[in-house]
């Protein structure tokens, strides 16, 4: 099966998940780093779980799936080995028009959670259409020894840049060209060391003086020079 990638915006959205174990909590720490609301259906919670509960991140419905428990859901997470209840929350789910993912249970699932690297803003997912989970993990790995911090950082100053850039009037295909020109090869080699001499230098000889001030200073404060 061939998946569609992208990046959804799960914030304040309802995520419901079955079941309260550590794949349950694996789900639930993901969605909960996109800012979701979730309620998770179970009648024991694992330690993890058990705390988010108890601190009020999490809802928690101490007993089993009921049908009518997906209701109001944006996505649905089955982490349950229970395959009964597996084919329960798929067809309700499905029947909602709801995200539906069962854990390991790819036929079950209209969309799929592939291995990430973040790095702040900066986001890279690594899927093998659900062929090889191990693949992907080991994938992972190698990113991250690949892609540090500087990295997320870089992004977060892109982010900076852009109305900087945006707001200079020039169309877009010559925008294009000085994103290109702004992502020097080194700049993630001045995050780095901290180097706002080199940094500057480089935004100056590509922007020349329509940086705004308070953007010069937040980049400052970003990368810590100032």
């Amino acid at each position: 099966m061939k998946y569609f990638p992208i990046s959804l915006d799960i914030n304040k959205r309802v995520g419901v998940v079955i079941g309260g174990g550590k794949v349950a909590a694996r789900k639930v720490a993901a969605l909960l780093a996109g800012g979701a609301m979730i309620r998770v259906i179970s009648p024991e919670l694992g330690g993890e779980l058990r705390a988010l509960a108890q601190t009020g991140r999490i809802e928690w419905l101490p007993r089993q799936y009921r049908q009518g428990d997906l209701a109001g859901a944006f996505l649905v997470i089955a982490a349950t080995d229970d395959e009964q209840v597996q084919a329960e929350v798929f067809r309700e789910a499905d029947q909602n028009n709801q995200l539906i993912n069962v854990a390991d249970v790819p036929q079950r699932c209209n969309f799929i959670l592939p291995a990430v690297v973040r790095r702040n803003a900066l986001t890279i997912a690594v899927s093998t259409a659900g062929n090889s989970p191990a693949l992907a993990g080991k994938l992972r790995r190698e990113i991250e020894g690949l892609i540090g911090p500087e990295y997320g950082v870089l992004a977060e100053i892109m982010g900076l840049l852009r109305p900087e850039v945006l707001r200079q009037g020039r169309g877009p295909a010559e925008n294009k060209k000085v994103f290109a020109a702004l992502l020097d090869e080194h700049f993630p080699d001045w995050i780095r060391r901290g180097d706002w001499r080199k940094i500057e230098a480089h935004l100056s000889a590509i922007l020349g003086n329509n940086i705004s001030p308070d953007c010069l200073n937040t980049l400052k404060k970003v990368l810590n020079c100032g």
